[in-house]
């Protein structure tokens, strides 16, 4: 009905939003989600407006794509783009862990007790329980700053800064009179 229509049109767009990008392997990184199916009805009536663009936009993934349009820019910049090979950490808990989705290999399971460590899109090693895994080969030159970038206590210098101030409140706790 027109309630269920709607609801697909949100999630599409909640999705979009999120991933710039979606098709249907993402599904399986969002477990509480209408079927695919219902999905793609909303995205394909999206296209015919011309909120969203239909076409190939992730390489090795199979089946219908749909992206939005700033997205499809993004996307053409970071593919012209030099690598850098610098490893980037993010929480397994993170929508960007794709790791099973977009690459082959294992999932490293949503925790924010565990981490990925990306380089140049690449997931090359995570922490997770308490252990580091390598996902990916790579030079011996870089090996250290991935391990070291897998450990949960190190944080990029961005994030280092906030989360240490958030720490040290939440460590002494609300103060009582």
């Amino acid at each position: 009905g027109e309630g269920e229509e709607a609801r697909a049109a949100s999630v599409a767009r909640a999705l979009l939003r999120r991933y710039g990008v979606v098709f249907r392997r993402l599904l399986d990184n969002e477990p509480r989600t209408l079927p695919w199916w219902q999905l793609v009805r909303a995205l394909r009536r999206m296209e015919a407006r011309g909120d969203v663009r239909g076409g190939r936009f992730v390489a090795g993934v199979s089946g219908e794509q749909f992206a939005l349009p700033e997205a499809v820019g993004l996307v053409r910049r970071i593919r012209r783009k030099a690598p850098s090979g610098r490893p980037l950490p993010i929480s397994a808990a993170d929508p960007l862990n794709l790791t099973g989705i977009l690459t082959p290999g294992p999932r490293v399971a949503k925790s924010t007790r565990s981490r990925v460590v990306y380089r140049d899109g690449v997931p090359v090693a995570a922490h997770e329980g308490g252990a580091f895994v390598q996902l990916a080969e790579y030079e011996g030159a870089v090996a250290n700053q991935v391990e070291r970038a897998a450990r949960i206590g190190s944080l990029p210098p961005a994030l280092r800064s906030y989360m240490g101030r958030k720490r040290r409140a939440a460590a002494t706790g609300p103060k009582h009179t």
